[in-house]
């Protein structure tokens, strides 16, 4: 598994810009399975990468940050609660 961590997180602000962020993630971030959806004042954030600190960090900076699950991938595929 190249990217143990499922990272997923909500963005609560103001002028959020899917494209902007997705763009940002790709070109900052190593990762896979990208999905950064909604409209200006709330985006929905999935992304697999082995730094979620620096996504969740990335995102506090554009808003606030709610229903933040970062689940180990690795964990659940060896069968115990990731």
């Amino acid at each position: 598994m190249e990217f143990r961590y499922d990272t997923q997180l909500l963005i609560e602000g103001e002028n959020l810009d899917e494209d902007a962020i997705n763009d940002y993630f790709v070109t900052h971030f190593k990762g896979d399975s990208l999905l950064a959806v909604g409209d200006e004042s709330l985006i929905k954030i999935h992304y697999h990468t082995n730094e979620p600190w620096q996504v969740l960090e990335y995102c506090a900076g554009l808003g606030e940050i709610f229903d933040v699950v970062v689940e180990d991938m690795d964990r659940q595929a060896r069968g115990l609660q990731g």
